[in-house]
């Protein structure tokens, strides 16, 4: 029973991934996504080991490389994330919590996202001097659904529904997405681990909104109408990640040094290759980095001549990152229950504004 759900799960997810590998790589294609904020990791561990953990992500901290990670989960866990990004202009913020509902039934996950892009003069077209109109803000947010089950101690699916909000306040665009992936591990300490997952799979997305009409006048008449602006479709930036991962064991498994590697087949950009590793002492403290390589182009928009980037490269995320985990035990005299509260760090290199800065916080009970 246990092997055919094993066949069955990787042959649904085959299935899913066939378009996204027939289109993955095409250059015509590269830049014409919209919604650029789903690349960007919002779970501060991973997000500081360069996203390398398709293969070995746990918990709520797996759900943007591998959903599948959550039903590794035993028990109550709550993740709060913040960052920062260009040059402290824009803030991300992030908050999940998942539950164990037992090993027959599996993991549920919530989550929401949110980046503000802070404050923007208004201008008009009667009134072009910023300062006179009041602001505007931007914002993108995506709450999210996640369910994970282990089919036995070796194999783990998990999917996430994500409904996804981009716009200012009169101009906004609404969708949603899919992300679905399986983990396999394997060894006497399960140190061989393998991952794939689907991410940011669905329907076009297009704005819509008061922010798109105007008022005119029919020829020379008096008459005025409105008229509506048709905003054209986006397609979302999905990719296929294929990811391995093994754990270097010693002193009575009390130390680990992990190897991971990381995939990315970008539908919508450059594919990217991660080599990350991370060293643990039991789970109170980890030490983790990692190089993104990004796949070089004929067209680069962050020349060499600025002083930023790799010739040829069109991500803003990639090379090096960075992070660092340390988890304090709290035991609960009256009930002898253990819970653990963890503090994240974690930097991303960017080709331009300086990098991205992230923290975040994590109880399990």
């Amino acid at each position: 029973m246990k092997n055919i759900y094993r066949i069955f799960t990787l042959m649904m997810l085959g299935l899913l991934m066939i378009p996204n590998m027939l289109n993955a790589g095409n250059d015509d294609r590269r830049g014409t996504a919209g919604m650029p904020e789903l690349l960007l990791n919002p779970w501060v561990r991973s997000a500081g080991w360069g996203s390398v953990n398709t293969a070995c992500g746990k918990g709520i901290d797996a759900l943007f490389s591998n959903a599948a990670g959550l039903g590794l989960n035993t028990g109550t866990e709550g993740y709060f994330t913040y960052s920062s990004l260009y040059k402290n202009s824009v803030s991300n913020i992030a908050f999940g919590l998942s539950q164990s509902l037992g090993e027959k039934y599996g993991v549920l996950g919530l989550s929401f996202t949110s980046m503000d892009y802070g404050t923007v003069e208004k201008t008009t077209e009667g009134s072009p001097e910023a300062g006179n109109n009041g602001t505007y803000s931007a914002t993108t947010t995506s709450i999210a659904v996640s369910y994970a089950k282990g089919f036995s101690s070796a194999i783990y699916f998990g999917a996430t529904v994500k409904l996804l909000t981009t716009g200012i306040s009169n101009v906004t665009a609404t969708g949603f997405a899919i992300d679905a992936g399986v983990q396999y591990r394997t060894g006497e300490n399960y140190e061989y681990k393998f991952g794939i997952a689907l991410k940011n799979w669905g329907p076009s997305m297009s704005y819509e909104g008061d922010g798109l009409s105007i008022d005119g006048l029919l020829g020379n008449s008096n008459h005025s109408q409105t008229v509506e602006q048709r905003s054209a479709t986006f397609e979302l930036p999905s990719s296929l990640n294929i990811g391995a991962s093994y754990d270097l064991l010693f002193a009575e498994n009390t130390n680990r040094i992990t190897f991971a590697g990381n995939f990315a087949s970008m539908a919508y950009s450059k594919d990217q290759y991660t080599l990350g590793i991370e060293y643990g002492f039991k789970s109170f403290f980890m030490l983790r980095a990692a190089y993104t390589y990004e796949a070089k182009g004929t067209e680069d928009i962050f020349p060499g001549g600025t002083g930023v980037g790799e010739e040829g490269t069109t991500n803003l995320v990639s090379g090096f990152s960075a992070g660092a985990t340390a988890s304090w035990p709290i035991k609960n005299k009256k009930t002898g229950r253990e819970s653990i509260i963890t503090i994240d760090y974690g930097f991303r290199s960017t080709k331009v504004f300086g990098g991205i800065h992230s923290i975040g916080v994590t109880f399990n009970i």
